[in-house]
């Protein structure tokens, strides 16, 4: 079966880098399978899972938004932050949930920025359900 060249690159470096048969992730305009040769395009990231397909193995990496750019023989994501599902520190991320969860609850509404601890919110279980996945 083909392959495609893969990397996802954070500003600290690389995360990923493979050939795999298939790449799967959220973009903003939704779900997107992504195969060799697949057209050329660059689309927004939610934050979420990457799928990456290879034989019999799939590999996660948990991604706080960024962008995806194709071309036909090589996937590119640049995310502000991304991790492997055997790297999550669960502690930190469990914590981090916690924290996002705690600043949403509280009774000062104005005092707190909320679209920012919903978004705290939303990377930590991305990274908890990520890490989860991996077999």
């Amino acid at each position: 079966m083909k392959t495609i060249k893969v990397s996802v690159v954070t500003p600290d470096g690389p995360v990923y880098e493979s050939d795999v048969e298939m790449v799967s992730t959220k973009a903003q305009s939704g779900e997107l399978g992504i195969l060799p040769g697949h057209i050329p395009m660059v689309a927004p990231l939610q934050i979420g899972a990457v799928r990456l397909k290879n034989g019999g193995n799939t590999d996660f990496v948990a991604v706080s938004g960024g962008l995806l750019e194709v071309r036909p023989e090589q996937v590119t994501i640049l995310a502000q932050s991304a991790e492997q599902a055997d790297e999550i520190d669960v502690e930190r991320a469990v914590r981090a949930k916690e924290r996002a969860e705690k600043r949403l609850n509280e009774q000062k509404r104005e005092d707190i920025d909320f679209r920012r601890a919903e978004l705290a919110l939303r990377r930590a279980i991305n990274r908890i359900e990520v890490s989860e996945r991996k077999f």
